[in-house]
């Protein structure tokens, strides 16, 4: 079985939608494993605030199969596909590593390009994973957020889902 981590995001009816994503993976996948769920800016475009979040599963399928899955559930989910690249979505699932695999795999760049590039991808990954090591940069998730320079704002939101508090605006200590 692969661990693969995805990056959740939402911004039109945001919590709708993650909820329906995280309830749809879990389906497929079985135990998932969460980041809290942050709530940041649009980056690239004017647009409403996103939640954000990362999540771990483990599969078996070909990164070509896991790709076709989650575009079946963002489209589920009222995914357009002919607006612009940087656009306000109902729900964005995207596949930011898969093992240790590096390179283009079956379509896939991965790792993911943005995952060391956006604070939305990268502080989910450092709180779920603080230890695991960027496949190619070969530093831990929790060094490369410490050393993130760029001014991109987000916060932590409280979340609830399958009736537990999965994230808190106000973490404890």
């Amino acid at each position: 079985m692969a661990q693969v981590l995805l990056s959740l995001g939402s911004n039109l009816d945001r919590v709708r939608y993650i909820t329906a994503g995280l309830d749809a993976l879990a389906e497929q996948f079985g135990d998932l494993a969460l980041s809290s769920v942050y709530e940041s800016e649009s980056v690239g475009f004017k647009g409403s605030p996103f939640y954000n979040l990362v999540v771990a599963i483990q599969t078996d399928l070909s990164v070509a199969e896991l790709s076709r899955r989650l575009k079946q559930i963002e489209d589920i989910n009222g995914r357009q596909r002919n607006g612009p690249r940087f656009c306000s979505r109902t729900l964005d699932i995207d596949i930011l590593t898969y093992d240790d695999r590096v390179g283009e795999v079956d379509g896939v760049l991965l790792p993911r390009d943005e995952v060391d590039k956006n604070a939305f991808v990268l502080w989910p990954l450092a709180e779920l994973l603080p230890d695991h090591c960027h496949p190619v940069r070969h530093l831990t998730y929790a060094s490369l957020w410490q050393a993130y320079d760029q001014d991109q704002k987000l916060w932590p939101v409280d979340f609830s889902w399958q009736g537990r508090q999965i994230s808190y605006a106000n973490p404890k200590v």
